[in-house]
């Protein structure tokens, strides 16, 4: 892909990539990156961010150049679309395609058919987006979206093909940061898992005291305010706006990222759809906890008494996996996990995937845990 690209173009690449490799830290990377492929691939304005490399979810930390202080709502509003309005050239798209960058104006035939370019874009004077994810292993670590103003011409085939060139060492050099462990010595972090409680509006109705613990250690990031003091980061909103558009999928567990504290610990946020007696959309439950507590699948198993391979199952559920990634993972086939998932909503009595994890929260974390919560 690199050798079509003209011989300036490609010192500049080896240069941005020779550069973010020796940066420890995924901002800095971010920093360094933005401002040498701005030198090569011009635009306005742009955004960076660090994705969970399991679910593509936005996570901290972000990068915002040359982008006016957006209101929280229109922010919350960026992602609600991303996942809840079809579109064209979406992340999750991009993070799945052969080529892991395209362009608007590449790839729609009218603009105007995207309702990202209609009610985001345009208005804000953005004639162009080039998108691209940073993969490593298969996996998504970061995202970027390139904006140019009216009047700067769109993103050529040469840029394009840049950015996805930088994809992958760019991925890497961010996977690489993951292994960091950081030193918990001086740890002052809850034991237990926080919660928070999001209303069919996604508005933040009820928090324990283990949440806002959590929260204060996070990088300090964009956010939406709350009646209850506690400042919801924008890539948790994202989580709650995933699990709420993909609730009626038969094959979806929940909505899951990780994200790093300051002190490199990483935590697991898990969202799940709850439902009332009539089956309808009640609220959204989010519990935010250390990573390596994040399989919370056998508390289940002694209390509905779960054959080895349903808790098999069952934990592969709560990590967010599908019928066919539990079937290749298990060596069945798909109609085999269905059978089993069948089994294990009727001895849990649940009726789904979110639902089996709103039990496990609601029968197994919430009761021990009530007293901490503040009630609106």
């Amino acid at each position: 892909m690199t050798h079509a690209l003209p011989p300036q173009v490609r010192r500049g690449r080896e240069e941005l990539i020779r550069r973010v490799r020796r940066l420890n830290d995924p901002g800095e990377v971010f920093a360094e990156a933005s401002r040498r492929l701005r030198r090569l691939v011009p635009h306005d304005s742009a955004g960076w961010g660090a994705t969970d490399p399991g679910t593509g979810l936005p996570v901290a930390p972000t990068r915002m150049i040359n982008i006016g202080e957006a209101e929280p709502d229109e922010c919350v509003g960026f992602w609600r679309r991303e996942y809840e309005v079809e579109d064209v050239n979406r992340f999750q798209d991009l993070a799945r395609a052969e080529v892991p960058a395209a362009a608007l104006r590449q790839i729609a035939t009218d603009p105007e058919d995207s309702p990202r370019f209609r009610e985001f874009l345009a208005p804000q004077g953005i004639d162009d987006e080039l998108r691209v994810v940073f993969r490593a292993g298969g996996h998504p670590w970061a995202i970027a979206s390139l904006w140019r103003r009216r009047g700067q011409g769109p993103f050529t085939d040469e840029e394009i093909r840049l950015a996805a060139s930088l994809s992958r060492p760019l991925g890497e050099t961010l996977r690489s940061h993951s292994r960091h462990t950081g030193d918990r010595s001086t740890s002052h972090s809850p034991e237990r898992p926080g919660f928070l409680v999001f209303d069919r509006s996604a508005s933040l109705v009820s928090v324990n005291e283990e949440a806002r613990a959590w929260l204060d250690e996070l990088p300090a990031e964009k956010a939406v305010p709350s009646d209850l003091g506690v400042d919801v980061p924008l890539w948790m909103m994202a989580t709650v706006f995933r699990a709420r558009a993909h609730a009626n999928q038969p094959d979806f567990a929940t909505a899951r990222a990780r994200v790093r504290t300051r002190r490199s610990i990483w935590l697991v946020c898990h969202g799940s759809v709850l439902r009332d007696q009539r089956g309808a959309l009640s609220n959204i439950a989010l519990m935010i906890e250390p990573a390596k507590a994040a399989d919370v699948a056998p508390i289940v198993v002694q209390a509905y008494d779960l054959s080895d391979r349903e808790q098999e199952i069952t934990r592969l559920i709560a990590r967010g996996a599908s019928t066919g990634e539990i079937a290749d993972r298990l060596y069945l086939s798909p109609h085999t996990v269905r059978d089993h998932v069948k089994a294990i909503f009727q001895k849990v009595r649940v009726s789904s995937r979110g639902e089996l994890v709103g039990k496990l929260f609601a029968d197994h974390y919430w009761p021990e845990h009530d007293r901490d919560v503040v009630r609106v």
